[in-house]
């Protein structure tokens, strides 16, 4: 059995220069499954409670202490962009996971002065601008050429209707800067977050900081991944802040102390879609160690939902293990699915490729709002995929993927991480599969392309890793 654990002291995801590296430079070919999988392995920290809970303890009334938490891209931006507001985060030794704890020290005071790169991170352009706006100055925001097509007015417009000081040209979007005075008054307020959850958790992490504390009402026809807003929500209720609920759309949260805490970060589940469906393609069984009873996480959906594609899932102790069978790769023939993934849409690529693979006509839809994710996520599976040999159609709301014959070719990842992990997936299949930019999983899993190729290797040539990390293997 594979056991896969990259917890070495001296792996570096951000590389020599201090930029994240993911894999070699160029084309990478995505390896073919030559057999069925045994495979057992352990994931990062998640990315979204990861930069939920450095927000939470920036804002906090003591110090904190992360434990396994992620180190990619995006929380070093999110880290990055909380010291330059004057917060003191310390890397201490790792209790577990792949990289060390962090000691977060709030500051007795924000100060402002600064530019905050937000990458491409929707975490850090959507939570750090109201906490921006509790510091003392100027804060200007940019990021990557591709985060300044991502949607930014609600946050934007969100922040003048409580008092804040914003000006973006009229742009709605990055780049953009705030002059903030210290404080915020909070209040009633009145939003459209039809384009993201994050509109609502970016206010509420900041709300109890608020002045008058935030009562928070959504009034769009839609509201993408309501689990990302319950997680906001269980972050802060573990940290002593009541947020209450009226009516479905409506959130209210007193102005009241943020506590330090001690948290253990969840493996990132979303991350385990990838390996998890590489049983479903090749065939044998995957297992993620670490899964939680019970998590706020969307990837949690992952164990009902890749057996409607023809595998089978268990618990396993600690671990989820996904039963592929025999695999595609060894002729079973994957049904087509129709499937609503409003709950969850950060896990559509992969189950897109999946349905690219399968035997039978599938919808997916509740998709929509990915258009404003790191790309047009619709528009860019639509695309590779055709261009594999698919028959895939863009709905109002999701995609239409027909049966057809796959072939090689070259898979673009639109610096987009569940864009490439996509490609990976499709290519455990169909031979010839080069993904232009594997280094863009960097952004959540840097050592993707490592547990990648470990994962289709033979079993007689894999050297079990040695970790530290007692609490998954």
């Amino acid at each position: 059995m594979l056991v896969s654990k990259y917890s070495k002291p001296e792996f570096n995801p951000y590389g020599d220069e201090g930029l994240i590296v993911g894999g070699e430079p160029g084309p990478w070919a995505a390896p073919v499954a030559t057999g069925e999988l045994a495979a057992s392995l352990g994931l990062p920290g998640s990315k979204s409670l990861t930069n939920r809970e450095l927000v939470l303890s920036a804002l906090a009334s003591a110090p904190s202490v992360l434990r396994a938490p992620l180190h990619s891209r995006d929380s070093a931006l999110m880290i990055e962009a909380l010291r330059s507001l004057g917060t003191t985060i310390e890397e201490v030794p790792a209790t577990g996971g792949y990289g060390p704890d962090l000691r977060i020290t709030p500051a007795d005071e924000l100060l402002g002065g600064t530019t905050i790169d937000c990458g491409l991170a929707g975490t850090v352009m959507r939570f750090l601008p109201p906490v921006a706006a509790l510091a003392l100055g100027p804060v200007a925001f940019d990021g990557d050429e591709g985060a300044r097509r991502r949607p930014m007015r609600t946050t934007i417009e969100s922040l003048r209707d409580l008092g804040v000081d914003v000006n973006d040209d009229g742009r709605g979007s990055l780049p953009f800067s705030l002059y903030a005075t210290g404080s915020v008054r909070g209040g009633e307020l009145t939003i459209d977050a039809s384009a993201s959850s994050q509109f609502v958790s970016g206010l509420l992490l900041a709300a109890p900081r608020f002045e008058n504390g935030l009562t928070l009402r959504h009034t769009g026809e839609t509201l993408p991944s309501m689990p990302h807003i319950e997680m906001t929500i269980a972050t802060l209720a573990a940290r002593g802040v009541v947020v209450e609920s009226p009516e479905p759309g409506v959130w209210v949260v007193a102005p009241q102390q943020i506590r330090g805490l001690e948290v253990d970060i969840e493996p990132d589940l979303s991350n385990a879609a990838p390996f998890l469906a590489a049983a479903i393609v090749a065939g044998g069984t995957v297992a993620i160690h670490g899964w939680p009873a019970q998590t706020t996480q969307v990837g949690a959906h992952l164990e009902k939902l890749l057996p409607l594609f023809g595998g089978s899932a268990r618990r396993d102790g600690t671990a989820l293990l996904i039963d592929g069978g025999r695999g595609i790769r060894g002729g079973l023939e994957l049904p087509g699915v129709d499937i609503d993934l409003s709950l969850g849409g950060e896990l559509a690529p992969v189950l897109v490729a999946l349905a690219a693979l399968a035997s039978g006509p599938s919808r997916i839809t509740g998709i929509g709002h990915l258009r404003g994710h790191e790309t047009d996520r619709l528009a860019a599976l639509a695309a590779e995929i055709n261009g594999l040999g698919g028959d895939v159609t863009e709905l109002d709301d999701g995609l239409q993927i027909r049966p057809a014959p796959l072939h090689g070719g070259a898979w673009k990842s639109y610096h987009d991480h569940r864009m490439a992990q996509a490609g990976a997936v499709i290519g455990l299949a169909v031979a010839g599969v080069e993904v232009d930019d594997i280094g863009t999983t960097a952004k959540t899993l840097p050592e993707f392309p490592q547990l990648w190729a470990d994962l289709v290797r033979d079993p007689d040539e894999i050297v079990t890793t040695i970790t530290t990390d007692t609490r998954i293997l």
